[in-house]
């Protein structure tokens, strides 16, 4: 049995295929940032409230985040430890895709959401952890970096689909139902759908978890597997964090609250300044969306290459350095981006954000990994993606009260004041120097 300094390595091809399911997975994503605060919009949300009505993602986000990794760390079933959650988060967001278009009310559409972030949530931290288990720690930069490229192919696919839709296919942009809803979201939701449970089921035959010593299986049947028990272990995690997380969490209270900004408002803004209108029933205001979706794949596409050539970088330079890099760049791209009247000048400022993007869904685990001890990676990375959804929640609570008296009402001052606070994620992850692996007593 393969001991767990003995993991094989794997090829890149194999590594592209492990990570496949993030296709899936972060298509899921892209829907959801291009196209829930629009929904909110047809169904007669007021724009003040939309961070209010994205709670689903972060609440659900902090409630299941930590207890699926702390879980999957103490998981030993016939299909693997961390392939059953895997499984059923497919599931869940197959479920939420295929019903969202349907939506009659605002209270539909969130509960729905709530399904939809369920399932996002129960197959994150467990990928992650699946990332660290599988890869020996030379080749985790190539692991989670092609995540993070699959992310940028998969919401530059989600964000895009629309447009193409439109372009290619003559599905006409105005055409929408009962609802107000788009033909077009009907159409790429249901690509999400198959795309969600496909792509993971895809990666768990093809590359199927090591199986477990004799030393972590005994580990893990020593354990209580209570609900105390757990959140008793996700409570000494924390306490036990190591130096080098608790700075990362700085870093990513300002990257999370800009992103959550930057996805509910961008749309808005672009319908100003390009489409000059805020009626969201308008033309010009699903116009905005589609170039909006245009925009995305765009910055997605170039997050993809991005991630690609982050990989030998980050060796070079190392991953802080390269972060704070591509933090920079992505608050010049957000504060570019309201000054723009021409649809076509938005692509250049969308370069910056790419950039970012590419480095957001990578970077920050490969300095995760280095710094955690295997033991408990999956509750590890279950809490550092607390760290995503505490600043959005906080985006949700402050941001409806200041959004008008501060910024005016007006959505080209929130994405210049996302900008801002990536800057100040730049200057917070220099701060965040590595700091050597914690090794756990034995008897842990």
């Amino acid at each position: 049995m393969t001991s767990q300094t003995e993991k094989p390595r794997l090829s890149l091809m194999r590594i592209v295929e492990m990570n496949l399911g993030f296709l899936g997975l972060q298509f899921s994503f892209g829907l959801q940032q291009g196209n829930m605060a629009p929904i909110y919009s047809y169904l007669g949300a007021d724009e003040a409230a939309l961070p209010i009505l994205q709670l689903a993602g972060p609440i659900t986000g902090l409630l299941l985040q930590p207890i699926i990794g702390a879980m999957s760390d103490r998981t030993n079933s016939r299909w693997g430890r961390r392939t059953p959650y895997f499984l059923m988060g497919a599931v869940m967001c197959t479920i939420g895709l295929l019903f969202m278009p349907f939506s009659q009310s605002i209270l539909m559409a969130a509960s729905l959401l709530w399904i939809l972030d369920a399932g996002n949530n129960v197959t994150m931290e467990p990928y992650r952890a699946y990332v660290s288990d599988r890869l020996n720690e030379d080749q985790h930069n190539v692991g989670f970096l092609t995540q993070s490229a699959f992310t940028g192919l998969a919401q530059c696919l989600a964000l895009g689909t629309p447009a193409l839709l439109v372009g290619l296919f003559g599905i006409n942009k105005d055409a929408i139902g009962a609802n107000n809803i788009p033909d077009t979201v009907y159409i790429v939701f249901a690509i999400g759908a198959v795309l969600s449970l496909s792509t993971i089921l895809w990666s768990v035959l093809r590359v199927p978890e090591l199986p477990l010593t004799e030393e972590q299986v005994a580990h893990i049947s020593a354990q209580p597997k209570t609900v105390a028990a757990t959140l008793i272990e996700i409570r000494d995690a924390i306490v036990d964090m190591p130096l080098t997380m608790r700075k990362l969490g700085v870093m990513m209270l300002f990257q999370w609250y800009a992103m959550g900004i930057y996805w509910t408002y961008v749309t808005y803004s672009i319908a100003r300044s390009v489409y000059h209108t805020r009626e969201p029933v308008s033309d010009g205001f699903r116009s905005a969306v589609i170039t909006n979706g245009t925009m995305g794949a765009f910055y997605n596409a170039v997050a993809f290459v991005a991630a690609l050539l982050m990989m030998p970088l980050i060796k070079k330079i190392g991953p802080r350095r390269v972060h704070a890099a591509a933090l920079v760049a992505g608050g010049i791209g957000m504060l570019a981006i309201p000054q723009v009247t021409q649809p076509h000048l938005l692509f250049p400022a969308a370069i910056g954000v790419g950039i970012c993007w590419g480095s957001i869904m990578g970077t920050p685990y490969v300095m995760l990994a280095r710094s955690i001890p295997a033991e408990r990676t999956g509750v590890y990375m279950g809490i550092f993606n607390m760290m995503i959804v505490v600043p959005m929640l906080l985006n949700a609570a402050t941001f409806p009260f200041y959004y008008r008296p501060l910024l005016g009402g007006d959505a080209r001052n929130a994405l210049m004041l996302a900008g801002v606070l990536l800057f100040c994620a730049a200057i917070a992850v220099l701060r965040a120097k590595e700091q050597p692996k914690v090794v756990l007593p034995a008897t842990w």
